[in-house]
């Protein structure tokens, strides 16, 4: 059985804090990076790198990033979902670096939506 290093340790406590972060609340935001197969191939990967460097550069511990496969516009690719605590989830579709930098400080740390880049406001899915 191979050993677990300290590094490994420390990612572990990281990605389980995540979740318990999520779980009870105590977060300010949520980033989701749709990356199916449409979706990395448009370019997500970079997206999610950027918004993972914009994180470890601040130390932020309040903001969740995550993934998930493809959102199903396959043509507007990379997307991600943002969720700002008690405000309603905005897509953002046709995405680069650039543009997830903008996302980053204006709406995610600033709290108000990039209206240039955001396809929808609201939740997906419909009570009843």
């Amino acid at each position: 059985m191979p050993k677990i290093s300290i590094e490994d340790l420390k990612k572990i406590k990281e990605r389980e804090r995540g979740k318990m972060v999520l779980r009870e609340g105590e977060y300010r935001a949520k980033i989701t990076v749709h990356m199916g197969t449409c979706g990395i191939a448009a370019g997500a990967r970079d997206v999610m790198t950027e918004f993972r460097d914009s994180i470890a550069a601040r130390g932020i511990t309040d903001v969740i990033l995550t993934n998930s496969g493809c959102a199903g516009l396959c043509a507007k690719e990379p997307m991600i979902t943002v969720e700002v605590k008690d405000q309603s989830p905005v897509k953002y579709v046709s995405l680069d670096r650039e543009k997830a930098k903008r996302i980053f400080e204006e709406h995610v740390m600033g709290g108000k939506p990039v209206e240039d880049y955001a396809l929808a406001r609201g939740s997906e899915t419909t009570a009843g």
